[in-house]
């Protein structure tokens, strides 16, 4: 990436256009747009730090971020986090981004003391398999993910 790319932790001052990217990145799962929700939604995880979210900032301007909520294997015996969101502004994409955050969160997370980092994604988001692949991410062909549903998902949530 030519630009000045920064990656950095999430501060309350980015709320607002933290809010609108997320926001966006909810869309693409398919969920009604409800920026309010967004916004309330990364409010309390940065606030009760629920979660770690990172961001990269080219020259103060919002271009991309991850967000890593943390979490515990019982059989290694090892916290590791899990790569929930990950997403880049339309005009800043095909240039290193996307890279970048998921380079940064590994360091992080590696210097936090976690074992690894897990995420999901869609199986037809082709474009972020092949930049997990390029990472070194292995793809779980051991184990199949299986979710119980027990509320009603959030408003504006597929």
């Amino acid at each position: 990436m030519a630009l000045p790319l920064q990656c950095r932790v999430a501060t309350p001052d980015d709320l607002d256009e933290l809010t609108n990217l997320f926001d966006l990145y909810r869309q693409f799962y398919q969920c009604t747009p409800d920026q309010r929700a967004a916004f309330n939604w990364l409010r309390e995880n940065l606030k009760g730090q629920r979660s770690t979210i990172f961001v990269a900032d080219l020259q103060g301007r919002i271009a991309g971020f991850t967000q890593l909520y943390p979490a515990l294997c019982s059989v290694e015996l090892a916290p590791y986090f899990v790569l929930y969101d990950l997403f880049v502004e339309k005009s800043f994409r095909r240039q290193g981004v996307a890279r970048a955050l998921m380079n940064h969160a590994a360091q992080w997370a590696k210097a936090a003391g976690a074992s690894r980092l897990d995420l999901e994604t869609a199986h037809d988001n082709i474009d972020a398999q092949a930049l997990y692949t390029s990472l070194g991410y292995e793809r779980d062909n051991v184990f199949l993910k299986y979710s119980l549903a027990l509320a009603a998902p959030a408003q504006g949530a597929p």
